[in-house]
């Protein structure tokens, strides 16, 4: 395994922090000059950054990896303006430094997991206090960087956008990825329907050990068919969707009348040809779009809010009936090997990165 290590040169990006001679102010972070394949990832120290009004320093145990990650690898999926070039969407780890006019009672040593608009592949990072959640008592902190992304945008695409109702159908394509296991879950949660798709049978059956109650491989059949086998004719009343162009026929043949199409990701292409508006408009379908990332502060806060009141208490019961699935670990040196495995499609569930080593890690 190719180890990578460039601590020549610092790569500054839009910290706009000044630079500190201290040799305590810096960091370890992954940064990548030049845009391309996981090879372009570089370790280097940088400035640490310094938390804003209200904002919390969290000193970083672990984070974990998302396909926007490989986006913005390529330089298909920039930050934000004013955002952290730094790449990494969510963090678990321990409050370090409390920024001028945080409210909510923070401590030094509470153990965290937030959501991110950047700067997770990194030793500290910076974050809004109302972006933190505290890390359930049962978890490792490598456990809880497997929860902010993935459920939070299983639980968005779920409750505010689709608005699932008990009893309802829902497929979710890429049911063994990160969004996928958290969203069979949340469906199950919620007294709804999970159904998958995968592509092979392994998948599936972590899939079905999750509560979903049917899988469909599409590498073998069209999975159209067996959502209007499951039910009978009627479809699906939601679809969490993260392919786009690849499926929109199978797609619209699988829904429901009056059901919600929710486009969160265009793995499988955005180009498509055919008669969609017409098939669409004959189901009363409704096609919605989401994305998290350039959500507002405030959106991300009413979620975060919704997501701890209604999702974050199961993963503390006894027994825990919500869970963050994890594929595999990585020591932050071996980030593009990480990045490789998530190309290749070989994970189910999350891949995390561990920036101190699991046997330091703080339990």
């Amino acid at each position: 395994m190719n180890h990578i290590l460039h601590t020549g040169r610092l790569s500054l990006g839009n910290t706009n922090q000044r630079c500190y001679s201290s040799f305590s102010k810096m960091m370890r972070a992954v940064c990548v000059d030049v845009p391309g394949g996981p090879e372009n990832l570089l370790l280097r120290r940088v400035p640490r950054p310094q938390p804003k009004d209200g904002e919390i320093l969290i000193k970083v145990h672990a984070t974990a990896l998302n396909r926007a990650d490989l986006l913005q690898r390529r330089g298909l999926y920039p930050p934000p303006a004013g955002e952290s070039d730094i790449i990494g969407l969510e963090v678990a780890g321990t409050v370090d430094t409390l920024g001028p006019g945080v409210k909510r009672g923070w401590r030094p040593d509470d153990r965290v997991m937030a959501l991110l608009c950047g700067g997770g592949y990194a030793e500290y990072v910076s974050v809004p206090e109302d972006l933190l959640m505290s890390v359930p008592p049962n978890l490792t902190l490598c456990q809880a960087a497997a929860i902010p992304e993935a459920w939070l945008t299983a639980f968005q695409l779920l409750v505010f956008i689709a608005q699932v109702k008990e009893g309802e159908v829902v497929l979710v394509h890429a049911g063994a990825s990160g969004v996928g296991t958290s969203a069979i879950q949340l469906v199950r949660l919620f007294g709804a329907v999970p159904v998958v798709t995968a592509g092979s049978s392994e998948k599936l059956k972590m899939a079905e050990k999750l509560g979903a109650a049917a899988g469909f491989n599409y590498k073998e059949e069209r999975f159209s068919q067996g959502v209007q086998h499951f039910t009978g004719g009627k479809g699906a009343n939601v679809i969490l969707d993260c392919i786009g162009g690849a499926n929109w026929e199978q797609n619209v043949s699988s829904l429901a009348v009056d059901g919600r199409w929710v486009l969160y990701g265009t793995m499988g292409g955005r180009g498509l040809e055919g008669d969609l508006l017409g098939k669409l408009l004959s189901k009363r379908g409704h096609l919605l779009c989401s994305l998290l990332r350039s959500r507002s502060l405030q959106y991300k806060t009413e979620l975060i809010q919704a997501f701890s009141s209604r999702a974050l208490p199961y993963f503390s019961d006894q027994p825990a009936s919500l869970k963050p699935v994890i594929d595999s670990t990585f020591n932050l040196e071996d980030i593009a090997e990480a990045h490789r495995h998530m190309e290749a499609n070989k994970n189910m569930g999350k891949i995390v990165i561990n920036m101190i080593p699991q046997k330091q890690e703080t339990q």
